[in-house]
């Protein structure tokens, strides 16, 4: 028998008789099984995202139902007589049943028709196509400015936890967590624009061709927006890294003699990583809130003023199409700090 032959039948025959079970086989097996726990949590997450926006329709067509007034009356005016009323109305679908309007409506917003807009007399999605763009551009801009602040803000305050910096800036991050978006942006407007006059008080978001005017358009309004969510995500980056400077890992590396930026940047903040992402998708998420805010105050031409608009005029086609789109947005951002969770922590990947 040659040796190879003669030493596998050997180790086969140690194994049955001490009772050892061999584990090239179990690692597959388990990492299928982390791979069928992974995939059920993204799918439980995603039904449960679905679900939520279906109830969000229904608490936004309610919502837009009971407002006080008349729409048809709101649109032809005061001076229509009770025929024309009544000739929006059915055209509107308002004489009947909320139950039937709901149900109609939502087949239609799956399809991807919002409606038309009666104060405008335009389809619902053309209105908001025209200005997404603005709106999106606010928002990235407040993004690609905020998070590399806000990481660096909350990394440094980590590195020397305890100082003076550490202390100074969990007092500045703190008092602008308790400042309304509306104080910030008075405060703005006041600083800037009144009293320096640098800025102007208003955004107009039209066609940009120069650096200077870019500027002019957009300080004000990313300044604000970004004293309301990188307070917060400075807050959660420096606790997820406080997280992992407290684990025995590090404490190994300090009697090492690792330095402690080092210790942050190769250690520390890898493993920070999902903390830290779940961290700026909730905070970024924040952000539609303050959009709203921002752009009313500084006649700013996006979605959020046009809402304001809409329920102004009592445009219900148009409220419930722009509330939508912003609890999609929402819900969007959350899933995806829920999805970067389960994927950067095996606990969860085993559960």
């Amino acid at each position: 028998m040659p040796a190879t032959r003669w030493a596998a039948s050997w180790a086969t025959c140690s194994a049955s008789r001490f009772g050892w079970t061999c584990k090239c086989n179990a690692e597959p097996s388990r990492r299928m099984q982390m791979n069928s726990n992974t995939l059920w949590l993204i799918v439980q997450r995603f039904g449960a995202a679905i679900v939520t926006l279906l109830i969000v329709s229904i608490v936004v067509f309610a919502i837009t139902a009971v407002l006080p007034g008349d729409a048809a009356q709101q649109a032809l005016g005061q001076f229509a007589t009770p025929e024309q009323v009544a000739a929006l109305r059915t055209k509107l679908g308002l004489d009947q049943p909320g139950v039937v309007r709901y149900l109609h409506w939502l087949t239609n917003l799956l399809g991807g028709n919002f409606g038309e807009s009666v104060s405008n007399a335009m389809p619902v999605s053309e209105l908001i196509a025209g200005r997404f763009p603005k709106t999106l551009m606010l928002s990235a801009t407040t993004a690609l400015v905020s998070v590399p602040l806000a990481l660096a803000l909350g990394i440094g305050a980590a590195m020397y936890r305890g100082s003076r910096l550490d202390g100074a800036l969990s007092f500045i991050t703190l008092t602008l967590v308790a400042v309304p978006e509306f104080l910030v942006a008075t405060l703005a407007v006041l600083i800037f624009a009144v009293n320096l006059g640098w800025l102007s008080a208003l955004s107009y978001g039209g066609d940009v061709s120069s650096p200077w005017q870019f500027m002019r358009t957009y300080a004000l309004p990313v300044m604000t927006l970004c004293c309301v969510i990188v307070a917060q995500m400075a807050r959660m980056t420096r606790a997820a890294v406080i997280d992992q400077l407290d684990s025995p890992y590090v404490e190994m590396a300090r009697l090492k003699g690792v330095s402690p930026v080092r210790i942050v940047l190769r250690h520390a903040l890898p493993n920070a990583i999902g903390p830290i992402v779940n961290a700026v998708a909730l905070s970024l998420s924040y952000l539609l809130g303050g959009v709203v805010i921002v752009e009313t105050i500084f006649n700013y031409p996006g979605i959020a003023s046009l809402m304001v608009d809409a329920v102004t005029n009592r445009d219900m086609a148009l409220v419930q199409g722009c509330t939508m789109l912003f609890c999609s947005a929402y819900l969007g951002l959350v899933l995806m700090a829920d999805l970067c969770a389960i994927l950067s922590n095996p606990r969860l990947r085993t559960q």
